[in-house]
C-alpha cells in the first residue's frame, strides 16, 4: 500500500467533488456473488461453559445469535448509510467453540445474484452475532472481548475474488 493518499474519485462513494454518493449499479450485469467474514468473542470460563452446556438464563444463546446474524444480514442497507437494499439468496452463521481459549469463533456466508457485492452483510452478521452473544451473557461476564472482524473471502462482481491470506 502506498503512503500516497488517494483522490476521491478512487473511491466509489464519492463523486468528483468529494460528496458522498450512492453509488449507481443500475447498468450492472447481475452476477452470482457470495462473502464470507469471521471474527469471535472470548469469554471467560465460566461464561463459555455456560454457553456450551447451553444454561445461559436467556436461553439458547447460540441460536438466538444465529437468527441476529441472518436478520441483521438483511438490513444493513439500514444501518450503513450508503448501501443498497438487497434481495438477499442466503445467510449461513456458524459457530466454533474453543475449549482451550474459551472463545467462539463465528463465520457468516452470504449469497445474492445481484449488482452489488454482500461483503456488508457478511461483515454485519458476524458483527450482530457476536454483539448478541455478548448481550445474552452479560450478566455473568462483562470483561467479553469481540475481535478480528473481517473478510474472509469474495466472489463474483467486477472486482473479481478475493481470498484472505493468513
Amino acid at each position: 500500500m502506498s503512503d500516497k493518499p488517494l483522490a476521491a474519485s478512487q473511491f466509489t462513494h464519492f463523486d468528483e467533488a468529494g460528496n458522498a454518493r450512492m453509488v449507481d449499479v443500475g447498468g450492472k450485469s447481475e452476477t452470482v456473488r457470495e462473502a464470507t467474514a469471521s471474527g469471535s468473542i472470548s469469554l471467560s470460563p465460566q461464561a463459555f461453559q455456560l454457553v456450551q452446556e447451553g444454561n445461559i438464563a436467556k436461553g439458547d444463546v447460540l441460536g438466538v445469535a444465529r437468527i441476529a446474524g441472518i436478520m441483521a444480514a438483511k438490513k444493513v442497507d439500514a444501518l450503513i448509510p450508503l448501501a443498497h437494499p438487497l434481495a438477499i439468496n442466503k445467510v449461513n452463521v456458524e459457530f466454533d467453540l474453543n475449549d482451550r481459549t474459551h472463545t467462539i469463533g463465528i463465520t457468516a456466508t452470504v449469497g445474492i445474484t445481484g449488482r452489488t457485492g454482500v461483503e456488508m452483510e457478511a461483515l454485519t452478521a458476524v458483527s450482530v452475532a457476536a454483539l448478541t452473544i455478548y448481550d445474552m451473557c452479560k450478566a455473568v461476564d462483562k470483561g467479553m472481548i469481540i475481535t478480528n472482524i473481517r473478510l474472509e473471502r469474495k466472489i463474483g462482481g467486477k472486482s473479481g475474488s478475493y481470498q484472505r491470506n493468513g
